[in-house]
């Protein structure tokens, strides 16, 4: 997105999109994690508009349409883009718990620390530190 606002800003979006065109599937991830300014969802808006019929374009985003004026901070735009999103679309709606916090929450069967075929060897590479220097090993 950073790179298409630039090619706004040079007079250059159309050409910056149409060079999208080479790839069969333009992935955004993490689509709906925070707000997006005007500038932002402008060249976005065009990027969905212009690979619309045409070209795929796959979104992973952790809000339902439906809380996407939160991102968006253009109502119309909003409307806009989810209209031309979800025409001819294939959407995967996942209700399920996070796997990190899944995996942070499960109790540690191995113990502390990553399991030992992932961990590195212990002080490899480390000065000693004032802790470790009175007894406490920070690396178990």
């Amino acid at each position: 997105m950073q790179r298409l606002q630039v090619a706004r800003r040079e007079l250059a979006l159309e050409s910056a999109v149409n060079r999208l065109d080479r790839f069969d599937l333009v992935i955004l991830d993490d689509f709906a994690y925070v707000s997006k300014d005007q500038a932002e969802t402008s060249v976005l808006f065009e990027l969905i508009s212009a690979r619309y019929e045409r070209r795929s374009l796959c979104i992973t985003a952790n809000q339902p349409f439906g809380e996407w004026d939160k991102v968006f901070p253009d109502r119309a735009m909003t409307v806009a883009a989810v209209d031309r999103l979800v025409h001819h679309s294939t959407i995967f709606e996942l209700n399920v718990e996070s796997y990190r916090r899944r995996t942070a929450l499960q109790p540690k069967q191995q113990g502390p620390g990553r399991p030992a075929s992932r961990a590195t060897p212990k002080n490899v590479g480390v000065p000693p530190t004032q802790e470790h220097q009175h007894g406490i090993d920070l690396t178990e």
